[in-house]
């Protein structure tokens, strides 16, 4: 577990009983082992933890054709019972085979551990069998907890486009969908209950829950508007075909269970390599956007040098990432390679931009970059005998050698003008279920992506890749990946961001760190530019995006030599993401924090709203018996105060708060 304990948003005041509520559960403390038992009988299983029911009448079920089939119309199953001890750690399997005559056998599995159940069907049929619907867990009776009118579940987007927001809902809901892993949790106590697919390579996996009706699926097989599909999920076919595992736990703090969550996907598949510090920088579409040209870039990144680099704006090993995006193809091969040498004479590692699964033309005649007799037309995804368009480009397909053609001529060029990071951009396209695929033996979005990606992952070895726009998973092809969709410069954009990391900061336990893009400076409050720098430094990799050139406003460059240089908040832009204190808002948090090896805590405090607001910590809530134990700093503003009972927080603004015990 990296990271440790922040607050809340939606309620502006936090009264002291509620803090001394939220202590019921010790905030730092490991989680301790959890009895799990799973009992059976004609109405399907019921999975216990420490005696309680946590999901009842749990049945699986299938689609071939368009039957829908469910273990409810089988007899009684066979049980196996056998000790197993994996990478998981120690646990007993068990399995629950159904047969019959005339429909294939299922074989429903449960893995069980000390913190938490692996759950996953395979069907085996006579001969093949042919299906894009599995769902491993159907509870048509949850258990109180998940039932609970006091509690929050939690929504997580398929992918960041389309500024899709995460967001948490209390008491009943009908028919909430969530994708690859949701949550339902006590924003007081912390305790939740966790379930999500844990591996990505062959479907889109989802979780409906319905609590006024007391019925949980999770499933393999989805496939929606919010998936960015235009046809149903593909058909998986096989002698044997097996839906995605999906982890299921209880926690005394739901934020545990989604770090937890983290770990064992990344176990599964772990994060792409990466030996050397966060990358902290600059991009050129923040300001420059597509008036970005050899001369202004040049010009920032001398700037960046002079004023910025020597001032505690880099990373631990004192390196910038310098970075072209989107308008870069109107350099000339020269001027690609004098930038990049420009970039490395400053001890700035120069970086660049490419969307390798889209065709912004849209002209199937185009012949395709690298082929001779090759055509847009001949590469294009096509749902329903129509070409795909998402976000103003069509999809191509990742599995056509021609595709591959463009990544290895790509990586070529980059690697010849010297660049050493790639900003991957619109990658959902390459994930969209397709009437076909060129490789034959594809027949899912995932497995299509999942192709394409391992094929991007060896053709650009030997450069660091951060995706922008693209699902959450598979993660293990890219060392960053965007938390959300575009963020500039206003509260708005601060809020945004921190809605994403209030709910998925423990992405950055399945690469190896997110990213909360540019920040920008212009045009805004000073109080906006603290709060929108500090968004960053609190998530992930620390990318800013203003025009820096000779041309670029004196105003903003103040700003950078002002909110730029902070060595205080600067140090924070370790990579390691914060977390929320509490989770008990519907949209964003205000209070995150991070704990360090030393026991120190940093606190991060926002007020998204247009008055000033004061803020409440408790400092058990810190693991502290009381602030008069801590010394505590205001890192902007460098002041010493005494305790967090009553953070008074400017309007559209932040407090960054640094505690180490006396």
């Amino acid at each position: 577990m990296r990271i440790l304990n922040p607050k809340q948003e939606g309620m502006k005041k936090v009264t002291l009983l509620l803090c001394l509520l939220c202590l019921l559960t010790n905030t730092f403390a490991k989680e301790n082992r959890k009895k799990w038992k799973l009992s059976h009988d004609r109405q399907g299983v019921t999975l216990h933890c420490e005696g309680e029911p946590i999901l009842k009448k749990v049945t699986s079920e299938f689609k071939v054709g368009q039957r829908l089939m469910s273990t409810a119309n089988y007899g009684i199953p066979t049980v196996k019972k056998k000790k197993i001890n994996d990478r998981f750690g120690r646990g007993q399997m068990i399995t629950l085979t159904y047969a019959d005559k005339t429909n294939p056998t299922l074989l429903q599995s449960f893995r069980i551990y000390d913190q938490y159940v692996l759950v996953d069907v395979e069907l085996k049929g006579h001969g093949t069998i042919s299906t894009n619907y599995i769902a491993p867990v159907v509870s048509h009776s949850t258990g109180a907890f998940i039932r609970s009118g006091s509690h929050r579940t939690a929504f997580v987007p398929f992918d960041n486009d389309a500024w899709i927001r995460y967001h948490s809902s209390q008491g009943p809901v009908d028919s909430l969908r969530s994708y690859e892993v949701t949550t339902v949790y006590n924003p007081i106590s912390r305790a939740g209950f966790v379930i999500g697919a844990i591996n990505h390579d062959v479907w889109k996996n989802a979780i409906d829950i319905d609590t006024k009706s007391s019925v949980l699926t999770a499933f393999s097989g989805v496939a929606d508007k919010l998936t960015r599909d235009h046809k149903e999920h593909g058909v998986v076919t096989g002698t044997a075909v097996k839906s995605a595992t999906f982890m299921i736990g209880l926690f005394s703090d739901w934020r545990n269970g989604m770090e937890t969550y983290g770990d064992i996907n990344a176990l599964m598949a772990p994060t792409r390599a990466w030996d050397k510090a966060v990358p902290v920088g600059w991009n050129s579409w923040g300001a420059l956007a597509f008036k970005v040209n050899h001369e202004n870039s040049c010009e920032v990144s001398q700037f960046i040098a002079d004023s910025l680099q020597s001032q505690s704006f880099h990373n631990s090993e004192g390196l910038v990432y310098t970075g072209l995006d989107s308008g870069w193809n109107s350099f000339s091969d020269e001027e690609l390679t004098d930038f990049a040498r420009q970039c490395k004479l400053r001890n700035q590692v120069p970086c660049i931009y490419w969307t390798p699964f889209t065709d912004w033309g849209k002209n199937g005649d185009a012949h395709v970059y690298g082929s001779d007799h090759l055509t847009y037309k001949d590469i294009w995804l096509y749902a329903n005998g129509k070409p795909q368009e998402l976000d103003g480009a069509y999809a191509i397909d990742p599995t056509h050698p021609a595709v591959r053609r463009m990544m290895e001529l790509t990586a070529e060029r980059f690697r010849r003008y010297g660049y050493k990071y790639v900003k991957m951009d619109f990658m959902t396209h390459g994930r969209m279920e397709a009437d076909r695929w060129y490789n034959k033996n594809i027949s899912t979005g995932t497995q299509a992506y999942n192709y394409g990606m391992h094929l991007l992952d060896s053709i650009f070895s030997d450069m660091y890749i951060n995706l922008s726009i693209s699902p959450i998973f598979p993660a293990q092809y890219a060392q960053s990946r965007r938390i959300a969709c575009d963020a500039w410069n206003k509260i708005k954009d601060t809020e945004y961001t921190l809605n994403a990391l209030s709910w998925g900061w423990w992405i950055g336990w399945v690469y190896d760190y997110n990213d909360a893009d540019h920040v920008v400076l212009r045009d805004a409050e000073e109080g906006e530019n603290r709060a929108r720098v500090t968004s960053s430094v609190i998530t992930g990799i620390f990318i800013t995006g203003d025009d820096f050139s000779k041309s670029g406003s004196a105003d903003v460059k103040q700003r950078a030599m002002r909110f730029l240089t902070n060595p205080d908040i600067n140090r924070i832009a370790d990579g390691r993401a914060f977390r929320p204190l509490n989770g008990d808002s519907d949209s964003s948090e205000n209070i995150f924090v991070r704990q360090e090896q030393d026991g120190s805590f940093y606190l991060a405090c926002f007020n998204y709203g247009s008055d000033a607001t004061t803020y409440h910590v408790n400092p058990y809530q810190l693991g502290v018996k009381d602030f008069s134990e801590c010394n505590i700093t205001e890192l902007w503003e460098h002041e010493a105060v005494s305790d967090l009972y009553n953070m008074l927080i400017p309007a559209r603004d932040v407090k960054v708060f640094y505690l180490k015990k006396k």
